[in-house]
């Protein structure tokens, strides 16, 4: 589990966790806390339990949704060819987010996924319960109603991220490299990432 600023991508929090839960993040934002860290905006992909510990440590803290992780996550459900209507105008939706620069573009996209949900919400209702239809586009529509509050304040503060691409290009560096090093224990894999984050920082 990493945190980077995005101004300087120095990391600033990493840890070496089985899987990112509130258990694992809390105590790691609490030593931040204790250290001055005092975060005004987090950009961050959906992760409930992580957004929940995130709240608890720092109340006034707002969370910008990475609209990547929306737009991706939402794709991966709909699939490459959604075999409805719905499937099909809703996934046209979703590869436009991670182009919306002003507020005219979010105000637009707002109105279009409104329009989508009074045409088409009836029908996702009288889908069988368990068709791939049904639960492609139920996962979709919950998915993007909850990010929706949290999509767009990026559009406020431009030293806000839309999206955690930066981070996403070190972890890709960070995993390559692990996997050329299969061999690692778990103490010497320890090892590794801090050393990789200190080179990171140092711009090596």
């Amino acid at each position: 589990m990493i945190m980077m600023d995005a101004e300087s991508q120095k990391i600033i929090m990493k840890d070496s966790v089985v899987r990112e839960s509130y258990q694992t993040a809390y105590p790691c934002f609490r030593k931040l806390k204790e250290k001055g860290l005092i975060p005004l905006f987090v950009t961050m992909d959906g992760h409930i339990q992580v957004m929940r510990a995130l709240r608890e440590v720092w109340p006034q803290v707002t969370l910008q949704r990475c609209l990547y992780h929306i737009q991706r996550q939402g794709l991966s459900w709909l699939r490459t060819f959604p075999k409805t209507q719905a499937g099909r105008d809703l996934r046209r939706l979703l590869l436009d987010i991670c182009d919306i620069k002003t507020v005219k573009e979010r105000d637009d996209f707002i109105k279009s996924y409104k329009r989508w949900l009074l045409k088409y919400r009836t029908f996702v209702k009288s889908l069988p319960r368990t068709s791939v239809a049904f639960k492609d586009l139920k996962k979709t529509m919950v998915l993007i109603t909850n990010a929706l509050p949290d999509m767009f304040h990026y559009l406020k503060d431009p030293k806000v991220e839309s999206t955690c691409n930066k981070l996403e290009s070190f972890y890709s560096r960070l995993k390559a490299d692990f996997r050329r090093h299969r061999g690692l224990s778990e103490n010497h894999k320890k090892s590794y990432l801090k050393w990789y984050c200190c080179f990171q920082n140092q711009g090596k």
